[in-house]
């Protein structure tokens, strides 16, 4: 015994010495001195506070918000080892963010201060309600999850593709994703929300107006990850050097412009490839041409919240870009894949409550339950508190705390010490570069309630559908007419009516049509009138925000023996000067002989490589070779396909007779005659126009009915 305490009473001489600096109850604070080691949590966020648990007042409640507690608690909760439900299907991938435009203004958070700061990142995309090996093209929301590795610690923005969600508070996400996910009686349908619990609970739930009109429009099916938005969703905060705080919205832009696809084509998508988000950014990397989104922010004061026409503490409410503009401040490139899929994108770990010191939260309710679920996750899917050790998870800045054991433990302190205040040395928290919350003032009764706020459900859904072009408007109303004819029950079908025509009678009437109804039932009860007077936002519309360019697209070459050479490498070479790509397809994976007797190797067989993998195709054929084709069912579709989505389609004069067997008997604007290569220039500047929609328009059974409803000429 006394040997022993010898020696502790020499490692008491040895330890660092710290300024103990009492509370307001009288509880030690023990202050990090210059240059010494700083307490942070496990995700490398330093901590201003270690002795007391963030509450509203003095003696008011603990609150969710303080994720350095229930990390804490969580972590030790854990330390004995005992003996993933939605965006199951993801894909990640690694890259690097560089601040152009410094907050200093408004935030403390040197990821946002530091220009010119590189800052390390892996993002994951994924689906929401399919299960692993469900396909790429469900239509669903699509999550957009960025991990950013500062300096001071690791900050996780948990977004989607679409800026609003279905419900507004956080207890209600267990019954949203029950109702979403295949029935628990018959375990399908797997991946859809065509069915009788999804839309009999979004019936009974008017919050989902908004976000429904966004998962019935095309941003739901995109054409790929790297044509997609991204969207914080929620309003967070940006605190100062002062502790002056200021709303934030966050928003990803891909530089290549959005894009999606047709409901016939993502079908048919799902059959031919249904790894075909994955493969087309493996591709992208591999090719040397990652995609690239511009860091955006909306910000706002106390002042512009409380005269904006909604609650910003709703997240099924936008605020419309025409009324704070979302500026650029940074961007990032996703320019390296994952070593092993498992490892990293599979163990990824994403929580909301991973901000570091400068960014902070709103009240939003769904968000502080955000905050709460995210880590208890972890538990579930990593199988224990120490999934910070895994590589993909863990802080690339110093770390120091006292947490230890728990199941998989690939660190734990050294020494004797793991708790504080001590007197033997360690960490201690910092209050000059710790993390702060907002001195938000808090009042009022602790109450289960819903503020009237909130209580406009279908204004920004009528915003969102007028402020889209009117061939978006046809796919909502297709898209609502495709679910709810998969519902059984006619009471479903009927209520979701009711629900539309508070938000536009066109659109109700269109459904009704398209569903058989005969009468129209009476409008569903609204909290709040549905306000007529917002105006359209172009910046909610995917067609009205064309590019213009064909850069990052694919283009199909259908060739055959005989083909044109010259033509085959001016589209080539075309292709590459534009930055987009291209396969050759053929009715043989060796490729064809052409005119001059060169072997151009294909890529695709036809059977293998239909139209719908493709933006636009060329059928590249001669007399002989289009005269086989014609007898071919899988060539005939290729040609019909295209035609039927809207795909510009260049073509041989030798191509006429496949158009014919295919049933097209008068082309448009969009199929285009390549008689020699001079034609290629403006065949792929038409590309850049993606789609020719008024073909859809004259080719579909509803859209004449729908164009009626709408009082649309098109």
């Amino acid at each position: 015994m006394a040997g022993t305490l010898g020696k502790d009473l020499g490692a008491i001489s040895n330890a660092q010495t710290f300024e103990n600096r009492p509370g307001a109850a009288g509880e030690t604070h023990q202050i990090a001195p210059d240059g010494g080691e700083v307490l942070t949590t496990s995700q490398g966020v330093p901590v201003a506070d270690d002795q007391n648990t963030l509450r509203a007042g003095d003696r008011g409640p603990a609150l969710l918000e303080d994720f350095h507690f229930r990390e804490k608690i969580f972590h030790f909760d854990h330390e004995r080892i005992p003996e993933r439900v939605v965006h199951a299907r993801g894909y990640g991938v690694h890259g690097v963010f560089t601040l152009n435009e410094s907050l200093a203004e408004y935030t403390t958070a040197k990821v946002l201060t530091e220009v010119g700061e590189q800052t390390p990142m892996f993002v994951r995309f994924s689906t929401v309600a399919g299960a692993k090996g469900s396909f790429d093209l469900a239509r669903d929301v699509r999550g957009f999850a960025a991990k950013f590795y500062t300096k001071e610690g690791n900050w996780d923005l948990v977004g989607n593709n679409i800026p609003v969600f279905f419900i507004q508070d956080a207890i209600k996400f267990p019954d949203l994703v029950h109702a979403a996910k295949p029935a628990p009686d018959r375990e399908f349908p797997q991946a859809q929300t065509a069915h009788d619990n999804f839309w009999d609970f979004i019936t009974l739930t008017p919050e989902s107006m908004h976000m429904i009109m966004w998962t019935m429009s095309d941003r739901a099916i995109p054409r790929g990850f790297r044509f997609m938005e991204g969207f914080g969703v929620h309003t967070f905060r940006l605190i100062n050097a002062q502790g002056a705080s200021t709303f934030v919205k966050f928003h990803f832009k891909p530089r290549l412009g959005l894009q999606s696809v047709m409901w016939n084509e993502a079908v048919k998508i799902n059959g031919a490839d249904p790894d075909y988000h994955r493969r087309d950014l493996w591709d992208a990397i591999d090719l040397g041409n990652p995609p690239v989104w511009d860091l955006g922010v909306q910000l706002f004061d106390d002042a512009f919240a409380e005269r904006f026409e909604f609650d910003v503490l709703d997240p099924t409410k936008i605020i419309p870009e025409e009324q704070i503009p979302v500026r650029i401040i940074g961007s990032f490139a996703l320019d390296r894949r994952v070593d092993n899929f498992f490892a990293e994108t599979e163990q990824v770990a994403f929580c909301t409550q991973n901000v570091v010191p400068g960014i902070g939260f709103s009240n939003d309710p769904l968000l502080q339950g955000r905050n709460f679920s995210y880590l208890d996750t972890q538990l579930k899917r990593l199988g224990g508190p120490n999934f910070t050790h895994i590589p993909i998870n863990a802080p690339r800045c110093p770390m120091h705390h006292f947490q230890q054991d728990g199941h998989m433990a690939m660190r734990n302190p050294t020494g004797r010490v793991n708790y504080e205040p001590n007197t033997w040395g360690g960490p201690r928290e910092s209050p000059t570069t710790g993390y702060k919350h907002f001195a938000e003032p808090v009042s009022g009764e602790k109450r289960q309630l819903r503020p009237e706020s909130f209580g406009d459900h279908y204004s920004q859904a009528r915003q969102f559908l007028i402020s889209q072009a009117p061939i978006e408007q046809k796919h909502i109303g297709d898209a609502l007419v495709f679910e709810l004819s998969k519902c059984e029950r006619v009471d479903i079908r009927q209520r979701m009516v009711a629900h539309l025509l508070n938000i536009d009678e066109a659109l109700a009437k269109a459904v009704a049509t398209g569903l058989g109804m005969k009468t129209l039932p009476e409008p569903a009860p609204a909290k709040q009138p549905t306000r007529m007077d917002l105006p359209p936002s172009d910046a909610l519309s995917i067609v009205k925000r064309i590019t213009g360019t064909f850069e990052g697209r694919k283009l199909g070459i259908l060739v055959t023996d005989g083909a044109p050479a010259a033509l085959v490498a001016a589209l080539i070479d075309r292709v590459k000067a534009l930055k987009a790509v291209y396969e050759i397809v053929a009715p043989h994976i060796a490729g064809a002989e052409l005119d001059d007797g060169t072997m151009v190797e294909a890529k695709q067989k036809i059977d293998g490589g239909p139209s719908v993998l493709y933006d636009a195709v060329a059928l590249v054929v001669s007399e002989a070779g289009a005269k086989k084709l014609a007898k071919d069912k899988t060539a005939l579709d290729f040609v019909n396909d295209a035609f039927a989505h809207g795909k510009f389609i260049g073509h041989t004069a030798a191509a006429k007779v496949l158009f014919q067997k295919a049933g097209i008997e008068q082309g448009d604007e969009g199929v285009i005659l390549l008689e020699t290569a001079d034609d290629v220039p403006e065949f792929l500047l038409a590309c850049g126009q993606l789609r020719q929609w008024d073909r859809e328009i004259k080719n579909d059974l509803d859209a004449e009915a729908f164009m009626e409803a709408q009082d649309v000429t098109y």
